[in-house]
């Protein structure tokens, strides 16, 4: 099989990574009475022993900034019919500048140990403190140690392919 190829570039890259199907979550957090989240697929777990999940931001992102200073993220992962949430907190369907819009109206949240705020109704829900952050270009990593958990038994994940959001059959 002949395979042609061309210089990686991000347009090349984005095209390739839809071809990768990943779960959707919204990353938030909150400092002193500033909270704020996006939608983010760019989120793994590193290790179980000690329990640590990573996640990349953009570095020109109000919920980057927010992580960076407050040291704390939450991780919410949805469930498949939470597409209108998905869309809300990757902002579209916002009114005025969307950076700065209140994402969270009408949402039902709760907090764990830290403090940053959790969307009620996700299938999961993860607690962290920044324990290591890199920065590679306009992306910053940062690693959380997992100081809660939360999960409910029943429903099915979201997940991202080809730009749009999906259900699981199972």
């Amino acid at each position: 099989m002949n395979i042609e190829y061309s210089a990686v570039d991000s347009e090349l890259l984005r095209q390739a990574m839809r071809c990768w199907t990943t779960g959707v979550t919204i990353v938030t957090c909150k400092l002193d009475n500033v909270q704020h989240g996006m939608t983010v697929n760019s989120f793994t777990s590193v290790s179980l022993a000690p329990p640590v999940v990573s996640v990349s931001l953009a570095q020109n992102t109000r919920t980057n900034n927010l992580v960076e200073h407050a040291g704390i993220f939450a991780i919410t992962i949805l469930e498949e019919r939470q597409t209108e949430l998905a869309d809300r907190f990757a902002g579209r369907g916002l009114t005025g500048d969307i950076h700065e819009a209140n994402r969270f109206e009408g949402v039902d949240t709760f907090s764990l140990l830290t403090g940053a705020p959790l969307l009620s109704q996700g299938l999961a829900h993860l607690d962290c403190k920044v324990i290591h952050t890199v920065e590679f270009g306009p992306t910053t990593v940062f690693f959380g140690e997992v100081v809660a958990a939360a999960s409910i038994s029943s429903g099915r994940p979201m997940v991202y392919y080809n730009r749009l959001y999906r259900g699981l059959q199972l």
